[in-house]
């Protein structure tokens, strides 16, 4: 909805940009014609306009090519910014996971910067991430209920979690995957089979 807005936002400064630079261009098209038949008398006055008109013309293009140009750019340094922070976020829960399933128990601790992680991943995660986390905390409390973990536990705990890292990686570089002709079954399969083979299974 943010996001629709601000869109919205760009599209009618675009068009205020674009009404004010057909009344200049009108405007100065009028008074330079206007211009041009009072300076017949003169000499060289119809050529120095001439100049004035294309000057005016230079600036104004120069000017709203910048204006998009930097509107673009910051656009793409706010969406690099923010794919860096879904990283850093993202990175943290799969850090923290390895070393509670490393451990083979939870400390209070632990619960607690999970916690943190997932307030964190409800600011930044897309809708399919937090579905799939739903999912995963589900799995996860289930095997954690008593502070340690089964090897049984640990590959659940592990194939729910290759299932949230399909999605995160959907999040991330599934644009990417698409362009590059690999379909989500595909990288969804390989991500499984991937677990599988080192779970031994």
């Amino acid at each position: 909805m943010r996001q629709w807005r601000k869109i919205t936002v760009l599209r009618r400064q675009d068009m205020l940009y674009l009404l004010l630079a057909v009344a200049l261009v009108v405007g100065g098209y009028l008074w330079l014609r206007a211009s041009y038949r009072v300076a017949e008398e003169w000499p060289f006055t119809q050529e120095i306009l001439l100049v004035i008109l294309g000057i005016v013309a230079t600036v104004l293009i120069t000017a709203l090519l910048l204006n998009k140009q930097t509107e673009v750019e910051l656009e793409k340094e706010w969406s690099l910014k923010f794919t860096e922070l879904k990283m850093t976020i993202y990175t943290s829960l799969l850090d923290l996971l390895e070393e509670v399933l490393a451990a083979g128990q939870i400390s209070q601790r632990e619960r607690l910067r999970l916690q943190f992680i997932t307030h964190k991943l409800s600011l930044v995660a897309g809708a399919n991430v937090l579905d799939e986390y739903q999912r995963f905390l589900d799995v996860f409390q289930r095997a954690s209920a008593d502070d340690a973990y089964s090897s049984s536990e640990v590959r659940e705990v592990q194939e729910a979690l290759a299932q949230l890292t399909t999605e995160i990686r959907r999040d991330l570089v599934g644009e990417s995957d698409a362009e590059a002709g690999y379909s989500q079954e595909a990288v969804s399969a390989r991500i499984m089979s991937n677990m599988r083979r080192q779970m031994g299974g």
